[in-house]
């Protein structure tokens, strides 16, 4: 090894010792928001006894016990367009982050060259042809030279990282990265609750239009006997043009209540990848005129399992979003830093050729060329400086993203805990009407066998109770709602994106293979 070889293994190994540094700031984790409510240990407005501190079920809506609630969401996890999309961002993310690491080491590509030049004047090269003037006189400076170049090598190029340029972009990367893995995770929660209100409000709708025919049924015996209380003589037309209009009234309301019905089944099929109307059939299973009882309300369980608020920031899928772009926006100065330091690139040629074909086989022939470059920004007028402070200021607003993430994320957690412990007590008010308008009823029945009550009378005290029952299937389904908005809240719904996005992918396929 001679003297030139050494100082050049001497000059790569002082590089690569000065590429371990990185300039710029480190990341040592988010800023610390609402210390008062970590501190407290609990939500303030967790009063009500059916909140439990334990961690929250990520499988929620199996609480509802509701088997096909649970498919429908399976379904919509499966094949939402939405959750494809985020999946696709994902894989982009991936790729952006492997594109950085292979930016660390040398790059070498083959390459095939031939080259025919015809240079006027020169001299050289192998053919030439000479002009003459009016005199019959030659010279060089009319005449030209044909050349030919074979070549057949390799090109190799290398920038070490000197001060981290590289490997900030790569923690940018990865915290990209991170971040479409959390907003893929914010996309299920979202899309598993949309699915359980749109079927929690479609069976609500439901079962108001059951409960209308009902009514319906009772005005309509209810008019005939006025009708024919009037024709005895012991009615009046008021009486009659009262129920009437109570009749007409009650049998407006199902108009907009059908095209709910319609409109929630419609949403359920595209937020499961379907076409409108595509789930009908599943949908009116039971919930038909003639099916009695209909489909229920799915409720929720007694207890309510809520966590904490440290639980809250920790695992809801936006503020970890938020929390991935602060650490972007913290490697990205870095980034801009290194920019500003000198920087030095090696590039290197290696091959066999010559002016002709066979010189590319012939090793004697054998050409090197290493080309080492130093540059360093050191007149830029203020560019490389403004860069740097516009890294600093998208990290300044992704710490404040992240602030405003963990408060509205609490604010969002208090407010659904305090609206489904206040529908919870609405719950028990109406529940405890509604038993009064039955035991009315009862005894009003007991009245009219023993003939001190009148039909119309006990048909009234009917209609009144079945009014009571509307109200309660209402706050039912409210209370089911405000459950739905609790495990939203709380960032609940999602899985682990590699095992998800796996399993996505198979229901997909299992989901075209069968039409």
């Amino acid at each position: 090894m001679n003297a030139r070889t050494l100082r050049l293994a001497g000059s790569l190994l002082a590089i690569t010792a000065l590429a371990g540094c990185a300039v710029g700031p480190d990341y040592d984790g988010p800023p610390e928001v609402a210390s008062a409510a970590t501190t407290r240990g609990h939500f303030a407005r967790a009063s009500d006894p059916a909140f439990a501190a334990a961690p929250g079920l990520a499988r929620w809506w199996e609480s509802l016990d509701d088997p096909l609630l649970t498919a429908l969401v399976d379904e919509a996890l499966a094949g939402s367009p939405t959750i494809e999309a985020a999946e696709a961002r994902i894989r982009e993310a991936r790729g952006k982050l492997a594109e950085g690491k292979s930016g660390l080491y040398p790059s070498i590509s083959p390459n095939a060259l031939y080259v025919h030049a015809v240079l006027p004047g020169s001299g050289i090269g192998g053919s030439s042809s000479e002009s003459s003037d009016s005199g019959g006189e030659s010279g060089s400076s009319g005449g030209s030279s044909a050349l030919d170049f074979y070549n057949i090598g390799a090109n190799a190029s290398w920038e070490p990282d000197l001060f981290g340029a590289k490997r900030r972009g790569i923690e940018a990367s990865q915290a990209t990265l991170g971040q479409r893995e959390a907003e893929l995770a914010d996309a299920q929660v979202s899309l598993s609750a949309q699915v359980a209100q749109s079927y929690v409000n479609l069976r609500d709708v439901q079962e108001r239009l059951r409960l209308n025919r009902a009514s319906i049924a009772l005005q309509r015996r209810s008019l005939e006997l006025t009708r024919q209380r009037l024709a005895a003589g012991t009615a009046s037309q008021l009486e009659v043009e009262r129920l009437q209009g109570e009749l007409a009234s009650t049998e407006a309301q199902a108009v907009p209540l059908d095209a709910q019905e319609a409109i929630y089944k419609d949403a359920l099929a595209v937020l499961t990848g379907r076409v409108p109307g595509e789930l009908d059939a599943r949908l009116e299973a039971g919930a038909s005129e003639g099916s009695g009882k209909g489909v229920p309300v799915p409720l929720p369980p007694a207890s309510v399992p809520i966590g904490d608020p440290a639980m809250l920031i920790a695992h809801r899928p936006d503020v970890r979003a938020a929390e991935r772009g602060l650490a972007a926006g913290t490697a990205g100065i870095g980034s801009a830093e290194a920019q500003r330091m000198p920087g030095i690139s090696f590039m290197g040629i290696l091959g066999l050729g010559g002016t002709s074909p066979g010189d590319v086989l012939d090793p004697d022939n054998l050409a090197a060329l290493l080309m080492p470059q130093i540059s360093w920004p050191l007149l830029d007028f203020g560019k490389g400086r403004s860069v740097v402070d516009q890294a600093e200021a998208r990290r300044d607003a992704a710490a404040a993203q992240y602030r405003q993430s963990v408060l509205e994320a609490l604010q969002d957690a208090e407010d659904s805990l305090a609206r489904f412990g206040a529908t919870r007590r609405q719950l028990a008010g109406l529940v405890a009407s509604q038993r009064s308008a039955d035991e009315a009823s009862r005894l009003n029945r007991q009245r009219f066998q023993a003939g001190t009550s009148s039909l119309i009378d006990q048909l009234d005290i009917e209609r009144q109770a079945l009014s009571a029952a509307t109200s309660v299937a209402q706050a039912k389904a409210q209370l089911t709602i405000d459950y739905i908005a609790v495990n939203k809240a709380l960032g609940l719904g999602w899985s682990d994106p590699g095992a998800g996005s796996a399993q996505a992918g198979v229901a997909r396929q299992e989901r075209k293979a069968g039409g």
